[in-house]
């Protein structure tokens, strides 16, 4: 599939319109329910098929953010043969009361995997943590990005935004 047919199908099956408030407090008339596109299997593999050429070279660890990223981080995880953990949101309290799900990532060059970026900020929050765990985090790749002010917000913690699609590219289809 071509990039822009894969744009028109996201768009397709997963453009709402109506009125949303986003994670980062936003009002938006136009919302891209993430879930619609990451349970379809067809497209959730094409997406990480177009997405495996971006990962950069020397990651070792595919980190998917909890929930959105999870599944997009399996997804590329088995395109690339990289390992992925799937990082919560808050560390559980119980059992192993751990941050990161599955491989160790001290002392790895880890990739954070996002489904869509508005502001950057639990991304923000999230490589603060991993960096305290000891990963090395320069890049985050995303399916979309909606706002590209996250970009500069990211470039401030010294995280590279790599989307595969703007949200410019997906209104266009």
């Amino acid at each position: 599939m071509e990039k822009n047919e894969l744009a028109g199908e996201i768009f397709r099956v997963s453009h709402l319109e109506g009125e949303f408030i986003l994670r980062s407090g936003q009002v938006s008339h136009q919302y891209f329910d993430k879930y619609l596109f990451e349970s379809n299997p067809l497209l959730l593999s094409e997406i990480a098929t177009q997405m495996a050429v971006l990962v950069p070279k020397d990651t070792e660890i595919l980190a998917g953010l909890e929930m959105g990223g999870i599944p997009v981080a399996t997804a590329l995880s088995l395109k690339t043969r990289l390992p992925a953990v799937f990082v919560r949101k808050k560390a559980k309290e119980y059992g192993t009361c751990k941050l990161a799900e599955g491989i160790d990532i001290n002392g790895k060059k880890v990739c954070i995997i996002e489904d869509v970026v508005t502001t950057g900020g639990q991304i923000i929050l999230s490589a603060r943590e991993l960096r305290k765990l000891g990963a090395n985090i320069k890049n985050v790749l995303c399916v979309i990005l909606r706002d590209t002010g996250s970009i500069e917000n990211l470039k401030q913690e010294g995280l590279n935004l790599i989307p595969l699609f703007t949200m410019n590219e997906l209104e266009l289809k």
